[in-house]
């Protein structure tokens, strides 16, 4: 992470997405405000019809679009780490990112998800966007938060690098928590980055 003349370079990193694109916006914003010492140098998108790859593309990010349907894990993960290689990335980041990808032995510990609960709870298969909140708020939660973690070859199962805790209101919707606890990403993900960068 360092150049020969000792100094501390931006951190290289390629975004996974599958969706809106808001935590992506929200890198872009910290970045560009100084607060995070990266560039992102490419975006994946499992999708082509979304807000993600507009805010790539409007930002002059590179994007590549892999559909996941109809293709093997194991051959779909080639091609996004093979997409994601020849950015050169210290780190790729899933930002909203929906699906299991298998992680190449080159990228082990180069991985991390931003899921929007205190892992390891409501994580794993099924357990995504308002699905978590919904389930928060249906077993009586009085905290809930998101979490950092280095990604394996299981869902919402890696090693966590930082949480971020939010209270959960008696009168809160899925949505009232869902803004809540997204707010606390914002902050939680460039952190962790910033950490990764600082080599900590």
């Amino acid at each position: 992470m360092s150049d020969p003349s000792g100094q501390r370079r931006p951190l290289r990193l390629a975004v996974l997405l599958s969706g809106s694109g808001r935590t992506l916006d929200n890198l872009l914003e910290t970045i560009a405000t100084g607060r995070l010492s990266a560039s992102v140098e490419m975006v994946v998108s499992s999708r082509g019809d979304v807000r993600g790859v507009r805010i790539a593309e409007a930002a002059g990010i590179p994007v590549t679009v892999l559909p996941p349907k109809g293709r093997s894990i194991d051959a779909w993960s080639d091609d996004i780490f093979a997409a994601c290689r020849a950015a050169r990335p210290d780190l790729i980041v899933m930002a909203g990112w929906l699906h299991l990808v298998r992680i190449p032995a080159d990228f082990t510990g180069r991985v991390i998800n931003i899921h929007p609960s205190l892992l390891p709870a409501f994580g794993g298969k099924g357990f995504h966007g308002m699905h978590v909140h919904e389930a928060v708020i249906e077993r009586g939660c009085t905290v809930s938060g998101c979490t950092v973690h280095l990604v394996d070859d299981e869902y919402d199962h890696g090693r966590i690098l930082l949480q971020r805790a939010v209270p959960v209101l008696p009168d809160d919707t899925p949505e009232s928590l869902a803004a809540r606890v997204f707010a606390a990403e914002c902050e939680a993900l460039p952190e962790a980055i910033g950490r990764v960068g600082m080599g900590r």
